[in-house]
């Protein structure tokens, strides 16, 4: 371990597995606070109905259902329904529980050398630097509270194993694609390990395939033929910013367009932490337009229906992987990443209405 890392320890012992999970609420569904501040708590499904509490990031709810309200943002009228009140449900990433056996010895592949592929399948989990932080939001988030995590649905590389004072079995966790080379350590049962069943073709005999992004309606269809085999809602380039100018540079262009690219996992960034973004463990990344937009999995919202990327296509983390695995060209765990020459892999066709 570097010296930051030695030094991060000593000053933060590492939290016992039992004390993270009783964070926790003991629901098969659960919500967690992806708004970067306090939401509100209310008694109906309104910003105009009573105030109960707030809540902080990353807190954690038992999520009941989704119902509907009204539009605190004068768009989504979509709200969480918990035990204890209602909460906005673009600011609630959906999460679930699922702890996982750590395992003992790391895979060896012909490229990547030892090591795996894992996702989170905990709503969030602590890590510790083995290294000093190079990226921004590894920088950003170290003078935060809370600190740096990882949350459900990410998905990352491991490529060591080790096991604490406590008995504590760690991972070590970095990003192959897209990296600042930031390395560091968080705990094992977070995470669970990407097999070949997740990389598994869907309808690969399929020639006639085709994805079709609607960017009026927030939709995207997989179709073969004339036949829609899978729909989700998806959530395009902003069309305004936070204070209501029209933002030109995030649209989603429009067009027929083909695969490239394709990665299991990456790193994304631009501009800088305050104005841009810089996203770690993107998963299931489709890239279909030369400019860098890709349809890929998202967990910092639920604002799905609503234009709010940078230019990509969000989706669910469900959803993003079920792209990934249906369009070509398909992807093996090792590199976990493939590029297609022209004229490319599975049409992506932009539209608008």
């Amino acid at each position: 371990m570097g010296l930051f890392g030695a030094s991060a320890l000593a000053f933060r012992p590492w939290v016992r597995w039992d004390d993270v999970q009783e964070q926790f609420p003991n629901a098969e569904k659960l919500g967690r606070n992806c708004a970067s501040g306090i939401i509100n708590l209310r008694a109906k499904p309104s910003d105009t109905a009573t105030f109960l509490k707030g809540l902080r990031e990353d807190t954690i709810v038992i999520w009941l259902r989704e119902v509907i309200g009204d539009a605190s943002d004068g768009i989504s009228r979509r709200w969480v329904e918990t035990p204890d009140g209602y909460l906005y449900s673009p600011n609630i990433q959906p999460v679930k529980n699922i702890p996982n056996n750590p395992v003992a010895n790391l895979p060896i592949y012909k490229t990547l050398g030892q090591g795996m592929w894992v996702e989170v399948t905990i709503p969030y989990v602590d890590i510790i630097l083995d290294n000093p932080p190079v990226s921004p939001w590894l920088i950003a988030k170290i003078a935060e509270t809370p600190g740096p995590r990882l949350y459900y649905g990410q998905v990352i590389w491991v490529d060591q194993i080790k096991t604490n004072s406590q008995g504590q079995v760690l991972y070590r966790v970095n990003e192959l694609y897209g990296s600042y080379g930031d390395t560091y350590w968080a705990a094992a049962e977070a995470f669970r390990p990407i097999t070949n069943d997740d990389l598994t073709p869907i309808h690969p005999d399929v020639v006639d395939k085709q994805v079709v992004v609607d960017l009026n309606h927030q939709t995207l269809s997989c179709m073969e033929g004339n036949d829609e085999v899978y729909f989700c809602r998806i959530s395009s380039g902003a069309k305004f910013d936070a204070a209501g100018n029209a933002v030109t540079e995030y649209a989603t262009p429009v067009g027929v367009q083909r695969i490239w690219r394709k990665l299991i996992s990456i790193h994304m960034s631009a501009g800088n932490h305050s104005s841009g973004y810089d996203t770690a463990g993107i998963g299931w990344t489709t890239f279909f337009n030369p400019g860098g937009m890709a349809i890929h999995s998202t967990f910092w919202h639920n604002h799905f229906g609503v234009p709010v990327s940078h230019g990509c296509v969000n989706a669910t983390p469900d959803d993003a992987k079920w792209v990934f695995r249906w369009t070509t060209p398909s992807v093996q765990l090792d590199p976990g990443d493939i590029t297609v020459q022209m004229p490319g892999g599975t049409i992506v066709n932009v539209v608008e209405g």
